[in-house]
């Protein structure tokens, strides 16, 4: 470890972390960005919804976001232990700065689907950078804090960014959200260039051979248990959350009757949920154990999402969707800080890439059945299904787990 923040008396509220510079430095660049991107999610949805009115095509938008995770994870993994991990993140962020001013130029669907595209290559190679970098900027007893203000990050601008976007496509059209989350990515590459390179990695990766790295990122995860459950368990995951993520307009427009404004909330709600429960996730390991805290977690997530398909309106939804957020919100801070702890840092990148790119391939396959599977029987039977996987996925948790997680925190 090589933040000073390790020299810093021992603190126990989750803000201490942010004592230290360098992971303050992160923070803010998350949080610059993630207003507009999440803004920028809900003008893409919207545009592409109305548009076309297609499920195929809502969800060729969200596999383009994800494809590209799928060929770093398979082929391109190593690079983010090679390379150096702040400027992997700061060319992220300038090449979907590039996206997002381009984008209110261009007025065909294929054509915004394709920049989701190259979007979603800067994705790719910007979160596994940043959570392979955040266990050399703090402390491993406040490891599961920072990870939670990262995902606060993310979810707490879900929350203000989509209620924002519903606003603003509303009265104003989609090209003002994009112009807006092109700004946010200059600003978030100026907090990033802030912090030393050396800061972020401990140990740069020498590679014994392109395929050989890649081999070695998968037998990291397959060699290790906690990695093993993450991998199992989040793609099982992975088939709810599809199907979640592309119904969900069409459980807005069609099911709830209601308009843009209506489906922020709806993913506004999703998101304050997520942010209790990720702020929430270190002491619900501390009193029940990570083997317990993980599975039911996911069973709280399919919970809420069983309720969203069964409210008979959007308020009622909206809550459901709260409760929905709260067990996704544990189940992913858990997730990250299993994976960080259970690679070491000259590994850590492939390892992430890795989870990363089975996962995506899992939700990608679903995307293509679920579209024509919204289309044919309706968002509410598409959301229920999820609710099953997502039982699914707590069952292979609560086996995978190793037994001396439990008191783990």
């Amino acid at each position: 470890m090589t933040s000073a923040a390790h020299a810093a008396p021992a603190r126990h509220h989750r803000l201490a972390v942010l004592h230290g510079v360098e992971f303050r430095r992160l923070f803010i660049a998350n949080s610059t960005s993630g207003i507009g991107t999440w803004l920028a999610l809900l003008a893409l949805q919207i545009d592409i919804y109305d548009r076309t009115h297609s499920g195929w095509w809502v969800g060729a938008l969200l596999a383009a976001n994800i494809v590209p995770a799928i060929g770093v994870g398979l082929l391109l993994g190593p690079l983010v232990d090679r390379m150096s991990r702040k400027g992997l993140m700061i060319g992220s962020d300038l090449g979907r700065l590039a996206v997002f001013a381009a984008l209110p130029f261009v007025h065909t669907t294929i054509a915004i689907v394709a920049l989701a595209l190259v979007a979603g290559i800067g994705n790719a190679f910007f979160r596994p950078a940043v959570l392979a970098g955040v266990p050399n900027l703090v402390s491993d007893e406040d490891l599961p804090d920072a990870n939670a203000l990262l995902q606060f990050v993310d979810w707490g601008t879900a929350v203000v960014g989509s209620l924002a976007g519903g606003a603003i496509v509303a009265l104003s059209g989609t090209n003002l959200a994009y112009w807006v989350n092109a700004v946010t990515f200059g600003v978030s590459a100026l907090f990033v260039a802030g912090i030393p390179a050396r800061l972020l990695q401990s140990e740069r990766s020498i590679g014994r051979g392109h395929w050989k790295d890649v081999r070695e990122g998968f037998d990291a995860v397959l060699q290790s248990r906690e990695l093993t459950t993450v991998l199992v368990a989040w793609t099982i995951a992975q088939i709810g959350i599809a199907g979640i993520n592309l119904a969900e307009i069409f459980l807005a427009r069609n099911e709830y009757e209601t308009g843009n404004f209506g489906f922020g909330v709806m993913v506004g709600a999703s998101g304050v949920g997520l942010i209790v429960g990720g702020l929430w996730a270190r002491s619900a390991a501390r009193m029940v154990g990570m083997r317990s805290a993980y599975p039911r977690a996911l069973l709280v997530f399919a919970a809420g999402t069983l309720g969203a398909a069964l409210a008979p309106n959007v308020w009622v939804g909206a809550i459901a969707l709260f409760v929905y957020g709260l067990g996704n919100g544990v189940a992913v801070v858990l997730n990250i800080t299993l994976v960080q702890r259970g690679a070491p840092d000259r590994i850590r990148g492939r390892a992430l890439t890795s989870i990363i790119a089975i996962n995506y391939g899992m939700m990608l396959a679903v995307f293509i059945a679920v579209g024509p599977l919204t289309n044919a029987v309706g968002a509410r039977v598409v959301y229920a299904i999820s609710a099953g996987a997502l039982v699914a996925a707590a069952v292979a948790a609560a086996l995978l787990l190793p037994q001396r997680q439990t008191a783990q925190s």
